[in-house]
């Protein structure tokens, strides 16, 4: 059910917040839900509008181009999808962790799939990502017509590292971000299709983000890359567990997890 507020470029504003864009050109922020990819202008960091620090968003846009994506998609779509949560689907490649009880297996994991790659590789290239060494990929297919969402969370950071990487395929959506400490106000993030956004740092463990349905006007592929914390490499307690579970990933002979 939407909430009360006004649409925005088919993008429902909750009256109940104070919405701000962030800026891809500055990284700073406008009040209101305004078209980010316009000029800089009035763009303030958030701490000018007595918001916690939001530093740590990196967008990259036309990431893969219009081939790339159909090629990727396709490859998806040979295999199955398994239903998730709020009406999204998924496709897992990676260990099975256990969140709560801190315990992971993996058995069943035969690495990243070869069709991701090229992705690895060209990632490289980005001065931000250039010892970025994923361990687990993660697809989640939205759709309008199961009004799929993902509500607002943290990402786990016992086994996962600072990076969150996520391409958007198929259609723009935006990625929304609350901060537990600060009521009624959140940061929308404009995502076009087949952009690559990195989430690190204060955006990353100080804010939680989600998928409104209301920015679900399409079908979207969201498909996320993650690293390992700091006890699964360098001199942590489980660099041993952690070693193995990146010789199976980047072996990029993986299937989905059953």
């Amino acid at each position: 059910q939407k909430q009360n507020g006004t649409s925005v470029g088919g993008y429902q504003q909750d009256s109940a917040f104070q919405s701000f864009t962030w800026c891809p050109l500055c990284s700073g922020l406008r009040k209101g839900l305004v078209d980010p990819f316009t000029p800089c202008i009035n763009c303030i960091p958030a701490t000018g509008f007595d918001l916690p620090s939001f530093a740590g968003v990196h967008l990259y846009s036309e990431f893969v181009n219009h081939d790339e994506e159909a090629t990727l998609v396709a490859s998806m779509d040979k295999l199955p999808w398994k239903p998730s949560q709020s009406g999204r689907n998924k496709q897992d490649y990676g260990p099975k962790v256990n969140f709560k009880r801190k315990k992971v297996k993996w058995e069943a994991f035969t690495g990243l799939p070869k069709s991701s790659e090229f992705l690895f590789q060209r990632m490289k290239a980005l001065e931000i990502l250039q010892d970025f060494n994923p361990v687990e990929q993660c697809h989640l297919e939205y759709v309008p017509e199961r009004g799929s969402s993902i509500n607002m969370h943290f990402d786990d950071t016992w086994i996962w590292g600072d990076r969150l990487v996520t391409l958007n395929l198929l259609s723009d959506t935006v990625l929304a971000f609350t901060h537990p400490k600060v009521a009624c106000a959140r940061i929308d993030v404009r995502l076009p299709r087949r952009s690559l956004i990195v989430v690190q740092g204060y955006a990353r463990y100080d804010w939680q983000h989600g998928i409104q349905r209301d920015t679900i006007t399409a079908r979207r592929i969201a498909l996320t890359l993650r690293e390992l914390g700091p006890e699964f490499c360098g001199n942590g307690p489980h660099t041993g567990i952690g070693n193995q579970l990146l010789d199976i990933a980047l072996s990029f002979s993986g299937c989905p997890l059953p």
